[in-house]
């Protein structure tokens, strides 16, 4: 057995992906054999097979964990069944020290295997509550983290612990004025950037181009607009752009905003919240989810750390009143996020996961 080999899963949207990421430098920088185990087609086959070449990617079958009537909610159960022989028989060819899982129904056959195998499995939750596949996974799991406190009233206390949120290195390397060169922007204005998550959000994208002669005269904005929603009459329009989705550019692009619109996913909001980004949330709502990014804004306002506009009530009026009140407290929420310490280093959850090696 190779005590420095390490099996990682975690897929289906970016958010179960970024803490990989993030881990995955310092992992081989402490010389560990790195392996993963995603779908064959989601976001985690860009985000690591693509990105780290010195990471052995393993693509598995996998299936959609629903709460809501489906027709493939009959012919899923065969995909899971598929990827948990296929997980098996690469956690025993690999027979790696420790399973780290990110979540996200991908993970769901992993885990499994890691059991079966007798392989330890740590789990990270990075929301207030935890998810459909964690909740599949914590009974099979030796320890799981967690980003909020407040989580852990939902997970064995015996095996629970809250690590913080872990951000990747890497953002903190941004450069403002190479993120205002790759829009563009003479830097004269104050920069909004706006993300709707990796797949884009309707709901914010129309809040944004319902208003977009008023929010020029305010400022520079660059467009996350999602996959296939980039709006090509916009195109030439100074001072606004879009994008359909971005990897490595992300931390330049961060670096040169001023303020925030985001949907409420954790791992985002936290980076937000490390780089010091006043931020407007419009959580996905509950009729479209379990409601866990409504629960992650509603701390963050509590903190004083961000705005929140709930989806439901987003009007273009609203919006431009929340953007402008947001604006004026700016200076006030900086200050506020200046005193928060709620990260961990990457190397520090490194040694985290890897203490629970056989």
């Amino acid at each position: 057995m190779n005590k420095k080999t390490i099996v990682l899963t975690g897929g289906g949207t970016a958010g179960h992906v970024s803490l990989n990421q993030a881990i995955i430098p310092a992992l081989v920088e402490q010389g560990f054999e790195i392996h993963y185990i995603g779908s064959k087609d989601g976001i985690e086959l860009e985000l690591i097979r693509d990105a780290f070449p010195n990471v052995m990617y393993h693509a598995i079958s996998s299936g959609k964990l629903r709460r809501y009537a489906s027709v493939k909610n009959f012919t899923d159960p065969f995909r899971v069944g598929k990827g948990l022989i296929e997980a098996l028989l690469i956690v025993r060819k690999v027979n790696p020290s420790v399973i780290f899982s990110k979540g996200g129904f991908v993970s769901v056959p992993v885990v499994l295997a890691g059991k079966l195998a007798k392989i330890p499995v740590v789990i990270h939750e990075s929301d207030v509550t935890p998810g459909l596949a964690n909740k599949i996974a914590i009974p099979m799991a030796h320890h799981i983290f967690t980003v909020f406190q407040e989580t852990l009233q939902h997970l064995p206390p015996e095996k629970s612990s809250c690590s913080g949120s872990i951000i990747r290195s890497e953002l903190f390397e941004g450069k403002k004025q190479v993120g205002l060169q790759l829009c563009d922007f003479a830097g004269w204005k104050p920069v909004l950037l706006i993300m709707g998550g990796s797949q884009g959000s309707v709901v914010v994208n129309e809040a944004i181009r319902s208003n977009l002669p008023q929010l020029l005269k305010m400022f520079d904005i660059i467009h996350l607009c999602g996959k296939g929603k980039v709006d090509d009459s916009l195109l030439k329009i100074p001072g606004y752009k879009q994008f359909e989705y971005v990897t490595k550019e992300l931390p330049d692009l961060i670096h040169a905003a001023d303020l925030i619109v985001s949907r409420a996913g954790s791992n985002s909001i936290f980076e937000f919240l490390a780089l010091r980004k006043p931020m407007l949330l419009i959580p996905l709502s509950k009729q479209k989810s379990r409601g866990d990014q409504v629960l992650n804004a509603q701390i963050f306002k509590k903190q004083g750390w961000a705005s929140v506009l709930e989806e439901e009530d987003v009007t273009p009026k609203l919006f431009l009143t929340s953007l402008k009140d947001l604006n004026g407290q700016a200076n006030d929420i900086r200050k506020l996020m200046e005193s928060s310490d709620h990260t961990k280093k990457p190397d520090e959850m490194v040694k985290l996961i890897t203490s629970y090696s056989k």
